[in-house]
């Protein structure tokens, strides 16, 4: 076994236990700061697989800004009310934690095993995914789509703004 397939498990593992603990947590801040957790561990698997730009990305919108806004709407939501009974999905909860776990083991092995075994040793370029690729990219064969991209971003800010003067 090589150290990339052992750093590999080890972000695995990691990643299951995020996704395991936002799941099962009770608290939900507890469960958004594992789901934190889960998405710095696929940031830091896409860096393995030498896709930089999708680790930077997964690291900074995701972990970074949507859990913010998750954070925040969690804190304003958050309601005064005695929690609701949960008796009957107590007993429950293990068969669904079983099924879900058989699901997610035969989804791993169609879609990550099988193919990665049957293309294991084949070269592909280096150069895929960086940010200079994707740049090149976006600013040669997608720049008009990318220029209405940003102005439909901008007009979303400038909406937002107007929105929120007129309320307050």
């Amino acid at each position: 076994m090589t150290l990339n397939q052992v750093a590999f498990i080890i972000l695995a593992v990691i990643a299951l236990l995020g996704a395991i603990g936002v799941v099962f947590l009770k608290s939900p801040v507890r469960s958004a700061l594992s789901l934190v957790i889960n998405f710095i561990t696929l940031g830091m698997v896409y860096f393995m697989l030498g896709n930089q730009m999708l680790g930077i990305a997964q690291i900074v919108v995701y972990a970074g800004a949507i859990m913010v806004l998750f954070l925040f709407v969690i804190m304003i939501l958050r309601s005064q009310h005695p929690e609701e009974d949960t008796s009957l999905w107590k007993d429950r909860r293990f068969v669904f934690g079983l099924l879900g776990g058989a699901l997610v083991v035969a989804l791993i092995y169609n879609f990550v095993i099988q193919p990665t075994q049957s293309i294991y040793g084949a070269e592909f370029d280096r150069s895929y995914g960086s940010p200079q690729a994707i740049g090149q990219t976006f600013f040669t064969q997608y720049v008009y789509p990318f220029e209405i991209i940003s102005v439909l971003l901008l007009l979303g800010v400038v909406g937002s703004i107007m929105l929120a003067k007129r309320k307050f």
